[in-house]
């Protein structure tokens, strides 16, 4: 399956809005306190605060196509606009979404690559992100794809603290 990728611009905040609050939901509300995770739902996805996270220099949000139809997207951070480590030589992936239709046909992976050569090309040294510790699956895919847990971080739903593991991937390997 051939992808291919677009910067998100501020002409792409409304449709941007959507699909992170559907795919996020989709993976999560299940597995939360409602409430919570409205609360969270509410401000995390609220048109302000993505043209906000649009707007950041430092991180990037694209989308990505097959046969001209959003897919997937994803988001990454670079110096202040990583939430842990703000390193010159890092880049975080804060946000790798496919969209339900799409899952198990191997999207994630084409990303995964996508970004790692992405990073690369941006002389970065190291790729990181956080996952929730309960996220088994997301976590074995990261392993599969070379990435090793180093620390931890809370995350917060609402008002319920979350530990999301933080894994890296050294950019040297490729």
């Amino acid at each position: 399956m051939e992808l291919t990728y677009t910067l998100c611009s501020l002409e792409d905040l409304q449709l941007l809005r959507q699909i992170s609050e559907e795919t996020f939901s989709i993976a999560f509300a299940k597995d939360n306190n409602p409430i919570d995770f409205k609360n969270y739902i509410e401000k995390a996805f609220a048109l302000e605060s993505i043209k906000e996270e649009l707007l950041n220099p430092n991180s990037d949000f694209f989308f990505a196509y097959h046969d001209n139809e959003i897919v997937a997207y994803f988001k990454v951070n670079v110096v202040e606009a990583q939430s842990d480590i703000k390193r010159d030589d890092s880049i975080e992936l804060e946000r790798i979404y496919v969209l339900s239709q799409f899952q198990g046909l191997g999207i994630g992976e084409k990303l995964l690559d996508h970004i790692k050569k992405l990073a690369s090309e941006k002389n970065k040294k190291m790729l990181w992100l956080g996952v929730w510790q309960e996220n088994k699956k997301a976590v074995k895919f990261y392993e599969r794809h070379g990435f090793e847990k180093f620390d931890t971080h809370p995350y917060f739903i609402g008002s319920d603290e979350q530990t999301d593991w933080l894994m890296r991937f050294n950019l040297s390997t490729l």
